[in-house]
């Protein structure tokens, strides 16, 4: 058999990434303190990069050897929690899982991976009721209130029943906080008043207000936290922009660029000229990005940012993304490390994103376990989890069986058996 060469040709599509935009790419993902220290960097290293203002002299010694070898070793949140557990005289399998939660903590103190990813985190080997032990018994009794709260709801019931707040007062907290009849505050004060004391519901109300909803922040004093947006409250209305003070303005220098053109520009100046005129283009693009997802998350969280709700609505990356016309990754790294400045304090800008659980019927988990605990604690019988996703069935969740079984474990609830 003969072998034959033959000339064939074929038209392929194929998606390339040019350094220019992975670079792009990398801008969005950097954290406030991050572009700051790299556009103080940019601006050393190019001539033709202007700093119209200065931003934070504090990040531009960020680097200084000699400044950090006479600062104090600074105590962070988790090795403070790490001091606490080991003071504890806990099990070797508690210890284990208590640092290991540690670890797992968000910058804001919260503890916002569900069940399978607290399964996954242990490689399944240890029982996810050891877990939920651990983190409800152990973690959530530390200093600072608040800490391995799973959701805005738990962080405040926790912080309140640290005080010295009477059993009436604590179960009219926990009546506003997770009856899933309210759908914001007024609702709550309004049918409340008709069970409870008028001043007793403003008091509980304006204990939850004033609730930390970040304390891991809040510990951690000398930690570099810059809010990229913030809500200013003015009367009756809220505005909301892009945190401007303290963040460096870049020009180009056009007269260092004529004074080149007069002679012979080299290959080096020219990609001096236009990394500088790239990089003026891609942080004004990064800031604007990240104020119309901040603006966009503001509007939909408005009540619980100005303090009427303690419920987030329903709000995805994938909503975010088709209000915008931009990527689901795009979003997704814009929301990495960013913060907004809120009248309750700084939060994480993705932590006021909740997804909807069902597809016919837009309500966030935290709504869905209210649901599941009071269809529960209202049943003369132990239901069983398919019992549960019938009743919500009928009421339009459209929900699986094993969603339920999740979200019961969650709340740390036994099935109907242990019941």
């Amino acid at each position: 058999m003969a072998i034959k060469l033959v000339r064939e040709f074929q038209q392929k599509q194929q998606v390339t990434i040019t350094p220019q935009l992975k670079k792009s790419i990398d801008l969005l993902q950097l954290s406030r303190v991050e572009i700051i220290n790299k556009i103080h960097a940019e601006a050393e290293d190019n001539p033709f990069l202007i700093k119209e203002s200065e931003g934070d002299v504090s990040f531009n010694h960020s680097n200084d050897d000699e400044m950090l070898a006479n600062l104090a070793e600074t105590e962070t949140l988790k090795s403070y929690l790490e001091t606490q557990v080991n003071d504890l005289n806990l099990k070797e399998l508690q210890q284990e899982i208590a640092m290991l939660l540690i670890q797992s903590l968000e910058e804001s103190g919260l503890m916002q991976l569900n069940v399978e990813e607290l399964e996954e985190l242990f490689n399944h080997r240890i029982n996810i009721d050891q877990i939920l032990d651990v983190l409800i018994n152990v973690i959530q009794h530390l200093e600072p209130a608040g800490i391995g709260a799973r959701d805005f709801k738990e962080l405040i019931f926790l912080q309140l029943r640290r005080k010295n707040l009477t059993e009436n007062q604590l179960q009219l907290v926990e009546e506003i906080l997770y009856n899933p009849a309210f759908n914001d505050f007024e609702e709550a004060q309004n049918k409340l008043q008709k069970k409870f004391l008028p001043k007793d519901v403003s008091i509980a109300l304006d204990l939850i207000k004033s609730c930390d909803l970040s304390p891991g922040l809040d510990f951690e004093r000398t930690q570099y936290i810059q809010a990229d947006i913030e809500i200013i409250h003015s009367e009756n209305n809220f505005t909301i922009n892009f945190v401007e003070e303290y963040f460096p303005k870049l020009a180009f220098d056009e007269e260092l660029e004529n004074l080149t053109k007069q002679g012979e520009v080299n290959i080096k100046l020219k990609e001096k000229i236009l990394d500088a005129k790239w990089l003026i283009r891609s942080i004004n693009k990064r800031n604007e990005t990240i104020q119309r997802v901040g603006t966009l998350i503001c509007q939909k969280q408005i009540k619980f940012l100005s303090s009427e709700s303690i419920q987030l609505n329903p709000l995805s990356n994938i909503e975010l993304a088709n209000d915008l016309k931009v990527s689901t990754s795009t979003i997704s790294r814009i929301l990495r490390s960013k913060y907004i400045q809120t009248p309750n304090g700084i939060v994480l800008m993705k932590s006021l994103l909740s997804a909807s659980v069902s597809k016919t019927k837009k309500v966030t988990p935290m709504k869905l376990m209210e649901e599941i605990q009071q269809i529960i604690l209202n049943s003369a019988t132990s239901l069983s989890d398919q019992k549960i996703t019938n009743i919500l069935n009928l009421r339009g969740f459209s929900l699986a069986r094993r969603t339920i079984a999740k979200y019961r474990m969650k709340l740390s609830i036994p099935n109907s058996r242990k019941r």
